[in-house]
């Protein structure tokens, strides 16, 4: 394992210097506003060259394309650049992430934060580390008292879905945060600066390393309506695994069409987008 996790750092210390090297270089629409940079693309030819060289028999899932050996049952996930659009604009929030899992259950992950020098890595059974120092979720037992965070991702179909989530959680907590990179806010999350992270629409290359990292630190995570989590099933919640079952209260009301705190001028929303 140690093999594993040790070139997933090594590559991602790499790509992060790519994408630093590429800071202030144009970009491109790829959907309604969903951007691909020149960095993305240097980044992912970078990781998918590295991997393959030391891996050739793995498969590779990569966000911006990439795809090989997809029938073996060792397959890396990897996001080039994940937090994109906060990086075209110069927002610092973004990193690039990879992760490998076996036979669909993740064993080993990295996010890898360039610009604040902050590497988070785990293995599956072995803990979750920031800068080679173990970490561990808050201990914070009380929901309004929780930081927590969220994304909005660039298939607009999803957005009217989680803002009425936005909404309710947002009257029950101290605060909801949407920075933009759903790998950090997973890493925030299991080094304690956040107790919660959830969002819809989500791709495996998007949460397989973040929550592996909550996980191991010792949150927990599943899917929206407390099915397990499946890095497939494009949704997530993770958190200190103290205010999971008071969230996921809060979601059963949502989706049965209960509200806390009314939302004037919101249309209601059209739950079958969920399984889009």
């Amino acid at each position: 394992m140690d093999s594993f996790l040790d070139a997933a750092i090594d590559i991602a210390r790499e790509a992060g210097q790519v994408l630093l090297a590429h800071r202030g270089v144009g970009f491109e629409l790829k959907g309604d506003y969903d951007l691909v940079t020149a960095a993305d693309r240097a980044s992912e030819q970078l990781i998918i060259r590295r991997l393959q060289e030391r891996f050739p028999r793995h498969g590779i899932f990569a966000e911006e394309g990439g795809r090989a050996e997809l029938q073996s049952e060792l397959r890396w996930y990897i996001d080039p650049l994940d937090g994109t659009t906060n990086f075209a604009h110069g927002y610092p929030a973004w990193n690039v992430t990879l992760a490998l899992a076996r036979r669909g259950e993740v064993i080993a992950g990295v996010v890898y934060d360039p610009l604040n020098r902050e590497l988070f890595a785990a293995e599956r059974g072995a803990g979750a580390r920031l800068n080679g120092a173990r970490i561990h979720v808050s201990v914070n037992p009380v929901l309004n008292d929780a930081l927590v965070a969220t994304g909005f991702p660039s298939r607009k179909r999803h957005q009217n879905v989680n803002i009425h989530f936005y909404y309710q959680l947002a009257m029950v907590t101290h605060g909801v945060r949407r920075g933009g990179s759903a790998a950090l806010d997973l890493a925030y999350t299991a080094c304690g600066r956040l107790e919660a992270f959830w969002e819809f629409g989500l791709n495996p290359w998007d949460m397989a390393a973040g929550t592996l990292l909550v996980e191991e630190a010792g949150g927990k995570t599943s899917g929206m309506r407390r099915e397990p989590l499946d890095v497939h099933g494009r949704y997530v919640l993770a958190d200190n695994g103290l205010i999971h079952e008071e969230i996921l209260e809060v979601f059963a009301e949502i989706f049965q069409g209960r509200y806390r705190h009314e939302m004037p001028g919101l249309p209601a929303p059209e739950w079958e987008l969920q399984h889009g």
